[in-house]
């Protein structure tokens, strides 16, 4: 194997690779060779196929997965032996010219490869221990756990029945008949529905009609779908809703007591609050380790500058404005609605595409260096995490995961950059700093934390 580089320019690199044809006919004749024990043919005992006949009836297809297999192992050792590192699969030319290429499956002639690719580019992965980092941190107060558990007792509001009209808050039983044109529609009736009114589970109208009436009552309620209603044939149409109440309910009071924390499947209420203030600590803790990572990685960002594979930021970039074009045209919106243009927000992520691939450049090289790995566990329980996102079939999804390796190192990536941020960060120089919950919200940031 010959080999010959026809250009170095920046990260771009192309190669000239040549397989001489001897080489080419030693690896068919090996594999060959290895189909004489497979292959049936009339007249000849199994294993006894003379080489050469097997060349006539196989040799142009066996010469084919000779080159294919060939094209990778030969294009892997070059650029091995150079000791480079890819940042994409390489892309090869062949022989377009027909009698060279039929000369070559015959090996009478050279195989010559050119192959094209981009290197991850060298660089020095600095000290971190000058990396300094606040952490945002709160302490979760009596005052904040009696405000949770209030809102945990006014979503399980309990209602009893009272004689009187119904107004907004209370929960009305009641029996409903929609038509349209006078007819009714599928899915426009139901008996002891429950609605709390002012809920707006209901079209626009609805609700506010259903205000005064009382246990007993029958009224005709006059509607109109919404023109972005879910179904066509009842988009934007308007209807008449037959409507019998048989009771109304008001809200009982909120009392969080033992009785309060046992309906809701806990031993006593000092084991509710104890669940509510781990709910709680989690949740800033969450939204902690965000603001940890973000300036971590803006640290990171603002410390390193090389270049870039060109094809890496473009693949990343394409993703990127994918998912933002797709949102404005779900939305109904332009860039114009966003204070800006088409050539603004390309260039604006573009920038955030370089960032990724930079970062994502960076943390695998300190991975490497440091043998960062991914445990099976890890990544078993990252699929069944995934898995139960996807009630009733789980089963089916695990499966896609295991059958699809590169989907399943979609789910590795992001394991293996929170345990390199972890790695830096014990580092790092990182101190504790009580904010209120407040402090822990997004300020209209990019949305960059996930930088690659």
């Amino acid at each position: 194997m010959q080999v010959t580089e026809t250009l170095a320019e920046g990260l771009k690199r192309e190669l000239t690779i040549t397989i001489p044809a001897t080489d080419l006919s030693t690896k068919l004749d090996d594999k060959l060779s290895s189909l004489k024990s497979q292959v049936r043919l009339p007249g000849f005992r199994p294993g006894k196929v003379p080489v050469s006949h097997l060349k006539k009836v196989y040799g142009k297809q066996a010469m084919a997965e000779v080159i294919n297999d060939t094209l990778n192992e030969s294009t892997n050792a070059a650029i091995a032996d150079r000791k480079e590192k890819p940042a994409s699969e390489p892309k090869f030319t062949l022989p377009e010219d027909e009698k060279k290429a039929e000369d070559i499956i015959a090996g009478k002639e050279d195989l010559e490869i050119a192959v094209a690719y981009e290197i991850i580019p060298d660089f020095e992965v600095k000290d971190f221990s000058g990396i300094e980092i606040e952490r945002p941190v709160v302490d979760v107060t009596d005052e904040m756990l009696d405000e949770r558990l209030k809102q945990i007792a006014s979503s399980n509001v309990t209602y009893s029945a009272v004689k009187r009209k119904a107004k907004n808050d209370d929960q009305v039983t009641f029996d409903f008949l929609g038509k349209v044109d006078g007819e009714a529609f599928d899915g426009g009736a139901a008996e002891g529905f429950k609605l709390v009114l002012g809920s707006g589970q209901f079209i626009p109208g609805f609700e506010e009609q259903m205000v005064g009436l009382k246990a007993g009552d029958e009224k005709t309620l006059d509607v109109t779908f919404p023109e972005e209603y879910g179904a066509e044939n009842l988009a934007g149409k308007a209807a008449t809703f037959d409507v019998k109440v048989h009771e109304v309910g008001a809200p009982d009071e909120a009392v969080i007591d033992e009785a309060f924390a046992t309906n809701l499947g806990l031993e006593s209420l000092d084991k509710l609050k104890e669940a509510v203030k781990s709910q709680l600590e989690n949740e800033y803790g969450q939204k902690t380790r965000m603001k940890v990572k973000r300036q971590l990685l803006d640290a990171l960002d603002e410390a390193y500058d090389f270049e870039l594979p060109p094809s890496l930021v473009d693949q990343e970039f394409e993703g990127v404005w994918k998912q933002v074009t797709d949102d404005l045209e779900r939305a109904g919106r332009s860039f114009e609605d966003e204070d800006t243009t088409e050539d603004k927000a390309k260039e604006e992520y573009r920038v955030l595409a370089e960032r990724r691939v930079r970062l994502g450049l960076l943390l695998a090289e300190v991975g490497g260096q440091n043998d960062v790995q991914v445990t099976n566990e890890e990544l078993q329980r990252a699929v069944i995490a995934r898995a139960q996102q996807f009630q009733g079939q789980e089963r089916e999804v695990i499966e896609f995961f295991q059958k699809n390796p590169q989907q399943l190192a979609g789910i590795r990536a992001p394991i293996f950059e929170d345990k390199v941020i972890d790695f830096i960060l014990e580092l790092a120089k990182v101190t504790d700093k009580s904010v209120d919950p407040a402090d822990l919200e997004d300020d209209d940031e990019h949305d960059h934390d996930h930088d690659h």
